[in-house]
């Protein structure tokens, strides 16, 4: 069984939902204080993303077309380019596994291709950010071979 990673379509949405849900969970057991029990976007909003170029999103699917898990992209430049070099960078915003498609390497298809598709749009960097509290996916990005390059940090008050 194969699997393939291409940009997401408006015929995905369904599932696409689906996996917005699961990462959902994962972040509101974490972290219930800061997570709602709701998805971070809306079909109707996925229609306007989805063809968007400044936020691309991929899908990987496997022989049968089943959506297996999503990376959602977004192109960035720096805030204040007075004091940061100018470059592009792309921001992973999201990337979930369904939870029957762990283990086959979907995640990691997925981050090649977002990887492969930064390069070829001149990007300096492919950065994202990582929840505390989902040491599964912390320790799936440093084996994919990133690091840290800033934290953020918090007191409850």
């Amino acid at each position: 069984m194969s699997n393939t990673v291409r940009r997401a379509e408006e015929r995905d949405i369904p599932a696409i939902m689906e996996l917005l849900k699961q990462v959902n969970q994962v972040h509101h057991d974490g972290r219930p204080d800061l997570f709602k029990r709701v998805t971070k976007y809306t079909a109707e909003e996925l229609k306007a993303i989805l063809p968007n170029d400044e936020t691309p999103v991929f899908v990987c699917t496997d022989d049968a077309g089943r959506v297996l898990g999503h990376g959602f992209c977004v192109f960035e430049k720096p805030a204040n380019p007075a004091l940061m070099t100018d470059i592009l960078t792309l921001y992973i915003d999201d990337i979930c596994v369904d939870a029957a498609a762990r283990g086959r390497h979907v995640g990691s298809a997925i981050y090649q291709h977002i990887l492969d598709f930064a390069r070829t749009h001149g990007c300096y960097h492919v950065t994202l950010n990582v929840w505390c509290c989902n040491p599964g996916a912390m320790a799936f990005y440093k084996e994919l071979g990133m690091t840290p390059y800033k934290i953020g940090m918090e007191q409850i008050l």
